[in-house]
C-alpha cells in the first residue's frame, strides 16, 4: 500500500518510501498490432482499431514483469490512452481493453509492482501528430483529418514519411489541430463560445467525455490494492491559450516549418502562407529562411464547416476578401483580467478530474502534472490531499541531439547550455531542485514521473558496436541528479516490442531500456536489458523515518545512505542491493544496530538503535576497502 503523508510517500508501517519505477510501455500510445507511426495503411481508420496488447500480450506479461521486477523497481506507470477506451465514437467503450488493463494490472500484482494510471497523450492525439484522444474528438469540431500534413495543421510521421526529422513532433503543440483541441479542451468556455457540439458547449462535450472514460477505467480497477491512483493528464498544454500576440511566436517550441497562430488559422482556411523555418543548433533553435506552406490551398476543415475561429470572431475576410486579424490578444485576456493558463484553467480541471476518479474509487491518489517546464502544481493548500506532484525532466540536448556529450549539456527551463562535469551535474541538481522545491511548497511529494535517454545515440552506433557507454554515461548522469534531490521517479520507458531499426514505434522515439533485438540469451532474465549498470542501482526502498542523503558512485559501485529515524516506525529500513552490481559479493558498514541480507529478494534489511537520531549505511563490493 502507497499513501500520501505531507512531502512524503509512505507505506503501511509509516516508513517512507523511495519510488523507483517506469513508463510501460512506449508502444502503448498507437493501436496492437500494427499501428506503429511510419506505416500509413489503414491510418485514418481510427475507429475501428485495439489497443488489447499494449503494452505487452497477456501470454508475455509474467515475462517482463519479473524482469522488472528482478531490476528493483517496485511501479509502473501504465500508459493508458484515452483513444485506447473510446476510440469507437463517444460513450462507446472497449471492454475488451477494460478487460485487458485489468488483467495486466492483476497480473503486476503478482510480482508486487503497483501501479499509477497514465493517461497519457502527446499533442492531443496521433492525428494531430502525437497520441491520446480519440480522431472523432478533432471530427466532432469540424477537422477533416486527412488535411492536416498539406495545410500545416501538424506534422504526422505516417504522411511526411521517413526520414522522419528527430524531435520535431512536440512542435504540433503550437499547430492549428493540437492547439486548438487544447485550447477548445480547457477554455472553450471563454475562447470558442459560438462551438458547440451536438447542441453542448465544447469544453463541456470534451471535458465530460475524457472523465467518463477513465471512470471506465476506475470501475474495472477499484478492487485491486496495488492500484494506487491517476495521472490527471500527462503533459497538458495550453494550445493557444495565454498567447499575447497571434501574429509572433513567443515561447513555443520551434523546430521546421512553424507558422504562427494566425498563419496556422488562415493555412488551416485553404490560404498559402510563407512560414519561418527553424532548425536546431547546439543546445537552441536558430530561424533558417521560410517556406511556402499550402500552395494547393487546401483546407483543414469539412466540408460545411468553417474555421472555428473566424467563428468566434478571432480574425475575418476584408470587404477586399483579405483576411485581417480582428482580436490578436484573443486568449490573452478575459473580461479585461490577463489570463493565466495553470490557475485559470488547468487548476480547475485537475479538481475536477479528482472529483471524478474519487467519486469512483474514493482512495485514489491523484498525480497532478503542470504544464511541460513549469515548476509548480496545478493545485492549491485549498484543495484535497491525496495528491502528489509529477512533472517531466529530461537532459536537454541529449533529448533534441541525440548526442552525449560530458562536458555539453543544457538547463531544462532556461535553455542556456552548461559547460564542463562539475557545473552541469551541479545544474542537473539545481534543476530538480527546482522541481521538487514546487512540490514541497505545495505541502505534496513528488515523482517525477519521466525521465530518460534516447538510445539511438550518434545515429544508433550501440547498435552496431554493442558499446552502450554513452548511454551509460547519460543515464548515470540523469539517475545522480535524482538522487542528490531523493526523489521517487519513473523512466521512460520500457517499450516490449521495441527494435533496434523503429525503436518505440512512434514517432522515431527510441527510449526503451529493454529490446529482443539485444535479447541474446532468452533465458537470462538481464538479456535485453540496455545500460543496466545505469538503471539497476541500490537505493532506499523502506526508510524508518526520513532519507537525508543518498549516493551511488556507478564506477566504484559505492553506495551511501543517510536517514534520520521516525521513532513511530517500528519496522526496519529496506536497501535494494541488487546482484547486477554486486555479483562477486559486498560489504555493509552501518553506523550502528544490526543488518541482514536478503539475498533472494536483493534487499539489505537494517535495524537501527534507537538510541542515534541519524544513521548511515555504506555498501561497498566484497574486497574494497
Amino acid at each position: 500500500m502507497i499513501r500520501i503523508d505531507g512531502a512524503h510517500f509512505k507505506d503501511e508501517h509509516g516508513r517512507t518510501l523511495m519510488l523507483r519505477g517506469i513508463n510501460l510501455g512506449g508502444s502503448s500510445k498507437v493501436p496492437w498490432p500494427n499501428g506503429a507511426t511510419h506505416l500509413s495503411e489503414g491510418f485514418f481508420d481510427h475507429r475501428d482499431v485495439s489497443f488489447v496488447g499494449r503494452p505487452f500480450p497477456l501470454d508475455e506479461a509474467g515475462e517482463h514483469l519479473e524482469r522488472l521486477s528482478a531490476w528493483g523497481l517496485t511501479f509502473l506507470r501504465l500508459l493508458v490512452p484515452w483513444e485506447a477506451i473510446e476510440h469507437a465514437g463517444p460513450g462507446i467503450y472497449d471492454e475488451a481493453y477494460l478487460d485487458y488493463v485489468y488483467s495486466v494490472a492483476h497480473k503486476a500484482a503478482e510480482h508486487g509492482l503497483s501501479l499509477v494510471i497514465d493517461p497519457h497523450q502527446d499533442v492531443w492525439s496521433r492525428f494531430s501528430g502525437g497520441d491520446g484522444a480519440p480522431g472523432w474528438t478533432l471530427e466532432a469540431v469540424g477537422f477533416d483529418l486527412t488535411a492536416f500534413a498539406e495545410t500545416g495543421a501538424a506534422i504526422l510521421h505516417a504522411i511526411h514519411g521517413d526520414p522522419f526529422p528527430k524531435m520535431i513532433w512536440p512542435t504540433n503543440g503550437s499547430k492549428l489541430a493540437a492547439a486548438t483541441m487544447f485550447s477548445l479542451f480547457f477554455g472553450g468556455d471563454d475562447f470558442a463560445p459560438q462551438t458547440r457540439v451536438d447542441g453542448e458547449p465544447v469544453q463541456q462535450f470534451l471535458q465530460r467525455h475524457y472523465l467518463a472514460a477513465f471512470q471506465q477505467v476506475a470501475l474495472r480497477l477499484r478492487g485491486l490494492p496495488n492500484v494506487v491512483g491517476y495521472d490527471m493528464l500527462n503533459e497538458p498544454l495550453p494550445g493557444f491559450i495565454g498567447w499575447r500576440d497571434l501574429n509572433s511566436m513567443e515561447d513555443a517550441l520551434t523546430l521546421g516549418p512553424c507558422p504562427t497562430p494566425f498563419q496556422a488559422m488562415l493555412l488551416g482556411a485553404g490560404m498559402p502562407q510563407e512560414v519561418a523555418v527553424w532548425k536546431l543548433g547546439t543546445v537552441s533553435f536558430r530561424r533558417a529562411g521560410t517556406r511556402l506552406v499550402n500552395s494547393a490551398r487546401r483546407r483543414a476543415w469539412r466540408e460545411g464547416c468553417d474555421c472555428m475561429w473566424r467563428q468566434n470572431g478571432v480574425w475575418d475576410l476584408d470587404a477586399a476578401g483579405a483576411p485581417r486579424l480582428l482580436r490578436p490578444h484573443h486568449f490573452s485576456e478575459v473580461r479585461g483580467a490577463r489570463v493565466d493558463f495553470g490557475r485559470d484553467y488547468l487548476q480547475p480541471f485537475a479538481r475536477r478530474f479528482a472529483a471524478a476518479i474519487r467519486a469512483v474509487d474514493s482512495r485514489a491518489l491523484i498525480f497532478l502534472e503542470p504544464e511541460p517546464g513549469h515548476l509548480e502544481p496545478p493545485w492549491s493548500a485549498e484543495d484535497t490531499g491525496g495528491v502528489a506532484f509529477a512533472p517531466h525532466w529530461y537532459d536537454g540536448h541529449v533529448l533534441m541531439s541525440k548526442h552525449f556529450s560530458s562536458v555539453l549539456a543544457a538547463n531544462a527551463h532556461t535553455r542556456k547550455p552548461i559547460f564542463l562535469p562539475g557545473p552541469i551535474r551541479r545544474s542537473f541538481a539545481q534543476q530538480l531542485a527546482n522541481l521538487r522545491q514546487g512540490g514541497e511548497r505545495a505541502g505534496m511529494p513528488v515523482l517525477l514521473a519521466e525521465f530518460g535517454i534516447p538510445f539511438d545515440l550518434a545515429h544508433g552506433r550501440a547498435y552496431r558496436t554493442g558499446d552502450f557507454g554513452a548511454q551509460i554515461k547519460a543515464l548515470d548522469r540523469s539517475f545522480r541528479a535524482v538522487e542528490d534531490n531523493l526523489l521517487s521517479c519513473a523512466l521512460w520507458t520500457y517499450t516490449a516490442d521495441n527494435t533496434n531499426a523503429r525503436g518505440d514505434g512512434w514517432n522515431g522515439e527510441d527510449f526503451s531500456i529493454f529490446s529482443r533485438d539485444q535479447q541474446d540469451e532468452p533465458g537470462d532474465m538481464d538479456s535485453g536489458g540496455r545500460a543496466l549498470r545505469a538503471i539497476v542501482r541500490p537505493y532506499g526502498r523502506a526508510i524508518a523515518g526520513e532519507p537525508l542523503r543518498l549516493s551511488f558512485d556507478m564506477r566504484r559501485r559505492v553506495f551511501e545512505f543517510e536517514f534520520r529515524h521516525d521513532p513511530a516506525v517500528t519496522c526496519p529500513t529496506e536497501i535494494f542491493v541488487p546482484h547486477l552490481q554486486y555479483g562477486q559479493g559486498f560489504r555493509v558498514e552501518v553506523s550502528d544496530g544490526s543488518v541482514e541480507i536478503d539475498r533472494p529478494r536483493q534487499l539489505v534489511i537494517y535495524r537501527h538503535d534507537a538510541g542515534l537520531g541519524e544513521h548511515w549505511v555504506r555498501i561497498t563490493p566484497a574486497g574494497a576497502y
